[in-house]
């Protein structure tokens, strides 16, 4: 499965509150088949991929990851612990996940074109050299514009359809808020900023931020996707579109985000035992 970003707080209880209400009505799916549902999708790998996010936490906070040496990996490998996330996970999509949702989308992503999707997916997920392949999607993209290909519009509605409701911005701008104001709490910085401050800090950049989202995730499509055809990019898109579908990645979305503003705050008060405060 493809998700938009590598705090959804309020949000996400809302989602899940909802969705827990729905399931009262459809039997929530049984752990078994929510495994099974993982591996099929390639969630599993997706939340593997949440680990490499880590990378850019020490930029956020205004330090050289370099100065951290080898403790940085020991340190990310514990708080980003596969097993951890996993269970969250299967924990949260066992109350959550209807039969009828899991059963829709193990449908698709088990035909061939699924797990092509899947297998390429996959990859891409785990690739640690990011900006790499953001410059070679972007290169892609700018080929297809130049000869006037209809793909990239096909590839931002695929986008669209991943993220209809628009949560991907605001799941980002609150991980970042969520992690500064840890960073702070622990003393890894010394923040002169409140939480509301960051936050208005963060609407006037929306609009850059929105649009730096947009085309990062575009370039990561044009990447991951470039081995399939044009209708197969447009069967995908459709696929992604079913109301079924969509309310699979919008529980997947808001779980994976979640775990990632849990770990990013879990890593900001583990920093203090690596690095001595500094003001940003």
């Amino acid at each position: 499965m493809t998700y938009l970003a590598r705090h959804i707080v309020f949000p996400l209880f809302l989602l899940l509150l909802t969705l827990t209400v729905a399931s009262q009505h459809a039997a929530a799916a049984g752990r078994d088949r929510i495994e099974a549902f993982l591996t099929t999708t390639g969630f599993d790998v997706a939340l593997e991929s949440i680990a490499l996010a880590s990378a850019s936490a020490p930029q956020m906070l205004g330090i050289d990851p370099e100065g951290f040496g080898s403790d940085w990996a020991r340190l990310t490998e514990e708080v980003f612990d596969t097993k951890d996330m996993h269970e969250t996970a299967v924990s949260i999509l066992e109350q959550t996940l209807s039969d009828d949702a899991l059963n829709h989308a193990v449908e698709f992503y088990a035909s061939d074109l699924g797990q092509r999707l899947v297998e390429a997916e996959n990859a891409s997920h785990m690739i640690e050299d990011d900006e790499a392949k953001q410059l070679e999607g972007q290169e892609i993209v700018s080929e297809l514009i130049k000869n006037g290909s209809m793909r990239v519009e096909n590839l931002k509605r695929m986008n669209n359809a991943i993220d209809s409701s628009g949560t991907a911005l605001r799941a980002l701008q609150e991980i970042q808020v969520r992690f500064l104001l840890a960073a702070s709490a622990s003393g890894v910085i010394d923040l002169q900023l409140g939480a509301d401050e960051l936050r208005q800090m963060m609407k006037r950049n929306e609009a850059g931020m929105r649009q730096a989202l947009q085309l990062s995730a575009l370039a990561g499509a044009a990447y991951t996707y470039q081995d399939f055809s044009d209708s197969e990019v447009i069967a995908y898109a459709e696929a992604l579109e079913q109301p079924l579908m969509q309310e699979v990645y919008e529980l997947l979305n808001a779980i994976q985000y979640e775990i990632m503003a849990m770990k990013f705050e879990v890593l900001a008060a583990r920093m203090a035992d690596l690095h001595p405060a500094q003001d940003i």
